[in-house]
């Protein structure tokens, strides 16, 4: 395999990568200072500059989270640190005329999980059909994405929504290096799958954001993983009892605590939050803030948010991933009873109403992820088609072995088609025979799709938009074909249901 060394001057000095499988690629390129020591908590920080050549072969750190979700292969994890915003970087090798659109894509996890170094994310596939592919870490749980401001000092000061700070920082570099990559900075998509749709969402309606995107995608974003300020603050406050801090030493107790200790005080928060209903996810972004004056929803029903073109959607099984790992989404009667248990009287039999056959398991798994996913496709398709034009997926395809597995088109299927995994060496494994053909033309046609989107905000002639008149889906399947408001009696049930 031919293998060569690629060099790039940026704005903060020289970086070296090398060239594989007709792409260049630069991994763990620094955006930011490390926010380490004094800076942890704080706004990130611009990347200082550094001389000579500066080394982008490997992946450095991941974000802290627990050391099961850092696997790379088998017997191989990711470091760990602080020290973890960088971002990667892969373009085509060939020459191409004119810049290139850049697509910056955000990873998902739930905003506790996860890394840009995850070998599906590697997005050659894309760069390849003509893009500058970026993918981007970003402080997770304690660290990034769990609302401490209301605990700040000003010994100890705390800044808010770190982790969307982060990815705006990302965004800052991108504008002001994709040239030197071949990229156009006035043509930037992004996008990002689970809890980096959401936060692609919150983007929408990040004032400093402005500017810095032309288009988002959005894959199964999430509800129920943005609160306001007076519920974070009540999150904060467990937070620090339960790493045996007071009020009046919680910031220092924070600054000194190791990463792997904030990490598990989380995971005891975040079950005592379910388990006492305090009415919302503890981590993720927290609007009625500084940085986040609006909630993003909200922005986006009233035209405040950026009138951006978006693509949003779901998959046709989002819930039947979450029956089998990371369990925590309602798909079982006594959880979908327990979540109906301080709704408003009558909204339990209105939303059970448009899942005949509950309390069959079926109907159970599709409601949960309904809840969960569908339920914010909705809400954004609805309030951001008012301003803005947008386009609606549903993502149906799966292959014999996902069907025989019980999976189907669950949860995080449809990164399988966009970053190309099917004609992988492990991604064979789920396409053989018969379905090799088949997964390869559902790839083919998500990525020329995707990557038109980022070109010209279209992502083919035959996807028409969604608007409130007819609320077109391009339904995503072996067969592509338009759908209508489908599962209408379930898209106006969930308006009745209030999220936290």
């Amino acid at each position: 395999m031919h293998e060569h060394t690629v060099r790039v001057r940026t704005a903060a000095g020289v970086v070296e990568g090398f060239t594989r499988d007709d792409v260049h690629r630069w991994r763990s390129i620094p955006y930011a200072k490390p926010p380490v020591g004094p800076l942890r908590f704080r706004a990130p920080a611009p990347v200082a500059p550094w001389s000579g050549v500066r080394h982008c072969h490997g992946f450095g750190a991941c974000a802290p989270q627990q050391r099961m979700y850092t696997l790379l292969r088998p017997g191989k994890y990711q470091p760990m640190s602080e020290d973890c915003l960088t971002l990667n970087v892969v373009t085509p090798a060939r020459e191409h005329t004119g810049p290139l659109p850049v697509m910056v894509f955000i990873h998902g996890g739930g905003y506790l999980l996860g890394s840009s170094a995850t070998p599906i994310y590697d997005g050659a596939a894309l760069a390849r059909r003509g893009c500058v592919y970026v993918s981007v870490n970003y402080r997770l749980g304690p660290l990034g994405c769990l609302e401490l401001s209301s605990l700040s000092t000003p010994e100890h000061p705390i800044d808010d929504n770190l982790f969307l700070r982060d990815l705006v920082m990302a965004l800052r570099w991108v504008r002001d290096n994709a040239a030197a990559f071949g990229g156009d900075p006035d043509n930037v998509t992004i996008f990002g799958e689970s809890a980096g749709a959401h936060a692609v969402a919150t983007l929408l309606a990040t004032p400093d954001a402005a500017g810095l995107f032309a288009r988002a995608i959005a894959q199964s974003p999430s509800s129920g993983m943005t609160r306001g300020a007076d519920i974070a603050e009540q999150f904060a406050q467990r937070f620090a009892r339960h790493l045996g801090a007071g009020e009046s030493d919680a910031a220092e107790v924070l600054m000194r605590t190791r990463p792997a200790e904030l990490v598990t005080a989380l995971e005891h928060l975040i079950v005592e939050g379910q388990r006492e209903m305090l009415g919302a996810f503890a981590i993720g972004p927290t609007f009625g803030t500084d940085y986040l004056p609006a909630n993003p929803a909200d922005a986006m029903a009233d035209g405040s948010a950026h009138r951006v073109p978006l693509i949003v959607g779901t998959n046709a099984d989002e819930g039947k991933l979450f029956t089998r790992f990371l369990k925590l989404l309602p798909t079982t009667e006594p959880a979908i009873e327990r979540l109906f248990s301080q709704a408003e009287p009558g909204v339990r039999e209105r939303i059970l109403a448009a899942y005949p056959g509950y309390p069959k398991p079926e109907a159970c798994v599709r409601l949960g992820g309904d809840f969960i996913f569908a339920s914010a496709m909705w809400q954004i398709a609805e309030a951001h088609s008012r301003h803005a034009p947008t386009y609606v997926y549903r993502y149906d395809y799966a292959t014999r072995a996902l069907h025989l597995s019980g999976l189907g088109a669950t949860h995080a299927m449809e990164l399988l088609a966009v970053f190309d995994v099917y004609r992988s060496r492990y991604g064979k494994l789920l396409a053989a025979g018969l379905d090799a053909r088949t997964a390869g033309k559902v790839s083919d046609d998500i990525q020329k799709r995707w990557l038109s989107f980022a070109a010209d905000g279209l992502p083919g002639a035959d996807w028409p938009r969604y608007d409130h008149d007819d609320r077109a889906v391009m339904v995503l399947d072996r067969r592509r074909r338009v759908e209508h408001d489908p599962h209408s009696e379930r898209r106006e049930v969930w308006k009745t249901f209030e999220f936290a």
